[in-house]
């Protein structure tokens, strides 16, 4: 049997100077999730509208099960708008009030969460009020089923605080950082910096009481702090066409590869190499 996970958050349109491209740190998850074996529900918001009805059939097409997005007549279907500088590098602007914001609990999402093997969720997806109270519903019940409860920190300016990092980790089981996110979560939760990478993650770990801390490092691979230690992944090399998509990708497998059982280093290995092959892909989620 499939594990059941359920994706709570952001699903959107990055609007580039080229075309629309489908995009949303839970949107990419959940369709990883899905391609990777996983029986993946979506719980968010599109609008009544045609970026709405496209985004819906992307899920389909990757096989999450959409019987929790809401279509909502009075906000539009979310959208980055995407420009590039004279040197190419993007500049993002995330649309605000959309209808991933607005979604509302119900009994389908109810029962959906209550028969769920794991729970995904970020700090943007938080960023609507509605949107906030449901994800926090799911992960009180989540704990009380004492299932895993996967924080993607994903922090995306101008949308986060100190008190919405420390309050998505204490909701947490299993957090998972970029390297480049380590700076600013430790500044929220008042951690030494000064220390190595292994024991600044490990007071993490213990200070809110988590099961694993698990850090992306780019090229350089990956590395998990559990109860007993600490794992670290080599990078796995990759013809580098565009990174989207990847930290997205790796946290879906680590989810499956824990649901599963797996070891830790087989649970990196297998999401270093997952990430990597997005990588050598364009787009967030390959053809």
């Amino acid at each position: 049997m499939s594990a059941r996970i359920v994706a709570m958050g952001d699903g959107l349109w990055d609007l580039f100077p080229d075309g629309p491209r489908f995009g949303g740190a839970t949107a990419n998850y959940a369709c990883h999730a899905s391609r990777l074996g996983g029986d993946v529900s979506m719980v968010s918001g599109v609008g009544v509208d045609e970026r709405g009805e496209a985004l819906l059939q992307v899920y389909r097409k990757h096989g999450v099960n959409t019987d929790c997005v809401q279509a909502l007549q009075d906000y539009p279907t979310g959208v980055v708008q995407v420009e590039l500088t004279e040197n190419g590098l993007p500049t993002f602007t995330i649309g605000e009030n959309a209808a991933w914001d607005h979604w509302e609990w119900n009994e389908e999402i109810e029962r959906t969460v209550r028969n769920a093997d794991a729970l995904y969720f970020g700090t943007l997806g938080q960023r609507g009020p509605l949107a906030r109270d449901g994800i926090r519903r799911a992960l009180e019940i989540a704990k009380t089923t004492q299932i895993p409860r996967i924080l993607d920190i994903n922090l995306r300016a101008p949308f986060f605080d100190d008190s919405l990092i420390r309050e998505s980790i204490t909701l947490g089981t299993v957090l998972k950082i970029s390297d480049e996110e380590l700076n600013r979560v430790c500044q929220a939760c008042e951690i030494d910096l000064s220390q190595s990478d292994g024991s600044v993650l490990s007071e993490l770990r213990t200070k809110f009481e988590l099961d694993l801390v698990v850090m992306t490092r780019g090229a350089e691979g990956a590395m998990l702090i559990h109860p007993n230690g600490v794992v670290k992944q080599p990078g796995v090399p990759a013809t580098v066409i565009d990174t989207v998509g990847a930290g997205d990708s790796f946290t879906a497998s680590m989810t499956l590869g824990l649901l599963a059982g797996k070891d830790y280093p087989q649970v990196l290995g297998d999401a270093c190499k997952v990430a990597a092959g997005v990588c050598s892909h364009a787009g967030a989620v390959p053809e």
